[in-house]
């Protein structure tokens, strides 16, 4: 819990630290970047879940209409989150579509959602869904920082009868094109 706040408080300190950035508060194009974060992990069996680092790449793309910004998405993330002994997450990567609202020319509060999928060292992998929001600032010329919470949820993974649900916390920057 107090890692939470932690990363929630770092999250909100990028966000409001660029609000004096100077840029044209354009945000149609390509973008690319890294995340790193925290994830909590609980699962449907007593005793089985995990919390640890997860981090990765971003890419996307956004296209401004005004006051509005929609976009799609790709993230990878990494992590080793030992689950139970023997059992460890080692990944998920995540398809995404977002809509949100600029706060600011330069500061963009969103929705987000769409399809993951986890793998595991020995359990396999399984899809699923997530949904969650974040905020994102221009910072400077094509540099962006912010932060997302997304909730995950995976049913009968990989046919086991576990259901998994997962929240993650990530602070990003990105450069866009």
């Amino acid at each position: 819990m107090t890692g939470r706040f932690f990363i929630a408080a770092f999250i909100a300190s990028i966000a409001t630290g660029g609000a004096s950035a100077q840029s044209s508060g354009n945000w149609t194009g390509f973008y690319g970047g890294l995340q790193v974060g925290y994830a909590d992990i609980d699962t449907n069996v007593s005793g089985v879940d995990g919390d640890g680092a997860i981090g990765g790449i971003v890419l996307g793309y956004d296209y401004d209409l005004g006051d509005w910004v929609v976009g799609g998405g790709f993230d990878y993330d990494w992590t080793s989150i030992e689950l139970t002994p023997g059992v460890e997450v080692e990944d998920v990567w995540r398809l995404k579509a977002r809509a949100g609202y600029k706060v600011t020319p330069v500061g963009l509060l969103y929705g987000i959602g769409g399809y993951a999928e986890a793998s595991t060292d020995n359990l396999g992998s399984d899809d699923g869904w997530f949904i969650g929001a974040g905020y994102e600032q221009i910072v400077a010329p094509n540099v962006s920082v912010g932060g997302e919470i997304l909730y995950h949820e995976f049913n009968d993974f990989d046919s086991t009868g576990i259901d998994v649900d997962a929240t993650t916390i990530q602070a990003r920057a990105t450069y866009r094109f």
